[in-house]
């Protein structure tokens, strides 16, 4: 029974923190668009694969 005095403040706090994150999420947009996250992967872009130096490539082709 002594331990419900403890544990039941803590729950309280708990929730209190979830539910201050949970408005500060929606307050900042951060649910504001969910679809877009998802089709971004889809349409990323590839980075053309350039080698950085181009020294390595004026060998190989000397070979």
């Amino acid at each position: 029974m002594e331990s419900l005095y403890i544990l039941i403040p803590i729950a309280i706090v708990i929730v209190a923190v979830a539910v201050a994150i949970f408005l500060w999420a929606v307050k900042s947009d951060q649910f504001e668009d969910l679809e877009r996250q998802g089709h971004n992967i889809l349409f990323d872009e590839d980075e053309h694969l350039t080698p950085k130096n181009h020294s390595d490539n004026e060998k190989k082709d000397e070979r």
